[in-house]
Parts: structure tokens; C-alpha cells; sequence
């Protein structure tokens, strides 16, 4: 491999951080803590639905309406398309005062009504959601939940109507994790942030005048891992969220990067360069051993446990340019998964084992793609032209990448065949590596 290609691999991939810092740093503006969201592109296929405002007994708080909220996370998923209430010709709140006829004239499938009661400290819903061609109800439940927390009980009402006509749990009570960039007295800020899914109620986890790169969930969603650049190199460190402790787990000489959780939460992977090539490790976080899974010549870097734990995906450039590779279980020979272009790397599985997602490259642009691990059939996702740093939700029918808009980075969440479209840049400035929570239940 000539020194030009060599490079290229190293400012595009995780270990990029190595000769990127300086594009890094001039990337600056303003970064709001908070995210919007912006509808982009719709799917053609998405199911109509009325979620119907929901009638409000006692004080409660302003701020967005919870009606709102689950509508917001139903579109977002690109598998639905919600009624404006200002088109509704009723507002019913129980199902007696539904009239399927009238749902029906308005091409609805499925209608979402219910009520807030205020009772001391907290807000209590009962909801129903109906099937209009049926004329049942498939989902009628109470729920509640502090007086400061009415956006959580809204994502919930959304996993539950989800799942009630999909089948698959809702991931809409779930977590982001991401990096933004802004400058403050002429030097560069980095800022670790967590928020909703939808962008909302983030909070500031670490600040840096140095990078902060890859963020990864434990599989419990309270622990994240990342590479930090505040020693002056980069180095892995544990972040546990309730408290803020941090433990440094991998500061070898050389490279320390791409962490990503066992299932278990016991371990991580990890990309170390300390033996002077860019291998993939395990790492025990209770005893600190390493396991090298990796032996080769080439640039091992971006590992990902696939969906049953046992097998790691990662990125390569051992076919002469990166590649996504796949090994069984550790010792096995890799068997390489993409072929479609010259550059594919960053490899997101998803977790059913059915797609691998990642960043290619066509044409001078990068896309998501993702290759069906059965047939080998390579689709490409997105229509933007610097994508990178895919996520994949966790309940696999959705997916988080960062991309350009304008001279911001955003990001943007798209249905996982890539038909439907919302970007959630910052409200000013740059936002990066977002990183998709886990499912609690």
C-alpha cells in the first residue's frame, strides 16, 4: 500500500483522529446544548395516524404538549404519518366519542386518544389506540409519571403504540450520546452530551479542550466509553453517567481507540496500536488482561460485536483498501463482507444479524450503505455526500449517522431502509459521533 492510500485510511476511519486534529479544530461555531429536529424526507409507505390532543384535567405544566411528543417520535421512525390536528374534524378523549366514520373519511388507520389528569406531583394518562378499519381497540393502558418528567412519559406512550401495531418494542425511551464542537475565548470546546432520542433534555457530560471521539453505551445504558485526547494522545476512558466517575481503561503507547461492549458488559473492544500495528483487542475491565484477535500486517481498526456476541465485525485495509470484515469467533479466519467500492468501513450490525451498516464511498461522496449478511446485497441508504459514524437503534428499525448541512454537521435519523429522513442538527454549530442507547425494560 503507497503512503497517499495509507493516509487516506487514517483521516477517514476512528484512527483519522491521528492527522485530523487540525481540520478538527478549525471546525468551530456555536453549539446550543439542545438539538432541533427537522423533517427531511418522508416515506411513501408510512401508515396515517391521529394522535388526538389529549384532554388536560388540573395544572399541567406548559412547555410541549404530550400529544406533540408522541406524534414527533411516530414520524420520526419514518413508519408512520401523523393527521394536524387542525385537519381532525372531532377531538375525542375516550371511545365514546370516536366515530370511526369520520377517521376513515380522513384516511386515517389508526387513531390515539386519551386524558392527563394532574394529581399532587404527579400526571397520570389513560390512553386507548384503535384500529379504524377494525373499529377495535388494540391498546388501551394508564401510565404515570413525575409532574417535571412529562416528556418520558410521552416516549413511553410511544414505545407502547409502537409496539402495539408493529410488533417490535419502540425505542423512543431510549438515550443519544454525541459529541459538539464549539469555540469559547479563541480554543476549541469539545463537549461529551447525552439526550432524548428526539435531541431534547441534554445534558453535558465531560467538556474538553481536546477531542472527544467514539462514544459507546453499555449495554445497561449507565456506563459510556470513549477516546479522549485531554493527556495529549488519545486514551479510552469508562464514564459512569449517575455519578461522573471516570476510569481510565487503555492508555498504551500508541493508539487507543474504538471501544465497543461485550453484551455482557464485562468487557470492551478495542483498537490498540502499542506493539506498533493497528490490531483489535479484547479487554477484561475487571482484570485489565488483553486478548489480541487481530495478527496481521494491515490496519485492523473499528471492531463490533455482531448480534450474537460471539463474532466481531471490523475494518480493514488488508485487500489493499478498507473493508469490512467479519470474524466468527476469535482465531478464526476473517471472511470479507463488502465489495461494492473501494472504501467501506465503520461496521454497525444490526441486531438480528440480517444487515451490517457502514460508510461507503462512491463517486467521490460518502454514503450509508448496509449489505444483507445473507445474500450479500448491497443497498446505499442515503443521499447526503459526507456521511459518517452510523448508529444502529436498538430495536434495529432506525438509524443515526452525522452528516453535512451546509457548514454544520447535523444529525440525521433514517428508517432503517432508508426511506424516510430527520436531520437533528444544533440549534447553531457542529454536532457529531452519535451513539445510539441501549433498550431498558
Amino acid at each position: 500500500m503507497d503512503g497517499n492510500m495509507r493516509q487516506r485510511i487514517h483521516t477517514t476511519w476512528s484512527i483519522r483522529i491521528l492527522s485530523s486534529i487540525t481540520l478538527l479544530l478549525i471546525i468551530s461555531a456555536n453549539a446550543n446544548a439542545e438539538l432541533l429536529i427537522r423533517i427531511t424526507e418522508g416515506a411513501d409507505s408510512a401508515l396515517p395516524i391521529a394522535v388526538v390532543p389529549f384532554a388536560e384535567n388540573g395544572q399541567i405544566p406548559p412547555g410541549d404538549k404530550l400529544s406533540n411528543v408522541v406524534q414527533s417520535d411516530l414520524t420520526m421512525s419514518g413508519e408512520f404519518r401523523a393527521l394536524p390536528p387542525s385537519k381532525m374534524l372531532s377531538l375525542p378523549s375516550k371511545r365514546e366519542e370516536v366515530f370511526f366514520r369520520d377517521w376513515r373519511m380522513l384516511g386515517q388507520r389508526y387513531v390515539l386518544v386519551g386524558e392527563l389528569t394532574r394529581s399532587a406531583d404527579k400526571i397520570n394518562a389513560r390512553y386507548e389506540l384503535f384500529d379504524v378499519n377494525r373499529e377495535e381497540r388494540i391498546l388501551g393502558e394508564r401510565a404515570a409519571a413525575s409532574v417535571n418528567n412529562l416528556r418520558s412519559l410521552a416516549h413511553h406512550i410511544s414505545d407502547k403504540v409502537y409496539e402495539a401495531i408493529t410488533g417490535v418494542p419502540g425505542a423512543f425511551s431510549t438515550k443519544l450520546a454525541y459529541v459538539t464542537l464549539d469555540s469559547f475565548n479563541g480554543k476549541p470546546r469539545y463537549r461529551l452530551q447525552v439526550s432524548d432520542v428526539d435531541g431534547k433534555r441534554s445534558r453535558i457530560r465531560l467538556e474538553s479542550e481536546e477531542p472527544i471521539l467514539s462514544p459507546a453505551w453499555s449495554p445497561d445504558g449507565k456506563r459510556l466509553a470513549y477516546v479522549s485526547f485531554e493527556t495529549g494522545k488519545p486514551v479510552i476512558f469508562v464514564h459512569e453517567l449517575s455519578s461522573g466517575n471516570r476510569t481510565k481503561v487503555a492508555d498504551f503507547p500508541g493508539l487507543n481507540s474504538a471501544p465497543a461492549w461485550s453484551d455482557d458488559g464485562r468487557s470492551l473492544l478495542m483498537t490498540l496500536s502499542k506493539d506498533g500495528n493497528a490490531e483489535i483487542y479484547r479487554m477484561d475491565l475487571q482484570s485489565r488482561q488483553l486478548t489480541k484477535l487481530t495478527n496481521h500486517w494491515a490496519i485492523d481498526t473499528e471492531p463490533s460485536w455482531d448480534h450474537n456476541g460471539r463474532g466481531v465485525f471490523f475494518t480493514s485495509d488488508r485487500s489493499g483498501g478498507p473493508q469490512i470484515y467479519h470474524m466468527e469467533k476469535p482465531g478464526a479466519e476473517p471472511r470479507r463482507i463488502t465489495f461494492g467500492s473501494r472504501y467501506n468501513a465503520r461496521p454497525r450490525p444490526d441486531s438480528e444479524g440480517k444487515y451490517v451498516y457502514y460508510v461507503h464511498q462512491r463517486e467521490g461522496s460518502f454514503h450509508i450503505a448496509r449489505t444483507n449478511l445473507k445474500t450479500g446485497e448491497e443497498t446505499i441508504l442515503t443521499r447526503t455526500q459526507s456521511d459518517e459514524s452510523p448508529s444502529v437503534s436498538p430495536n434495529g428499525r432506525m438509524l443515526i449517522y452525522a452528516t453535512k448541512q451546509g457548514t454544520d454537521s447535523v444529525l440525521t435519523v433514517i428508517s432503517a431502509d432508508g426511506g424516510a429522513a430527520y436531520s437533528l442538527p444544533a440549534s447553531e454549530g457542529d454536532v457529531r459521533e452519535p451513539a445510539w442507547g441501549p433498550l431498558i425494560r
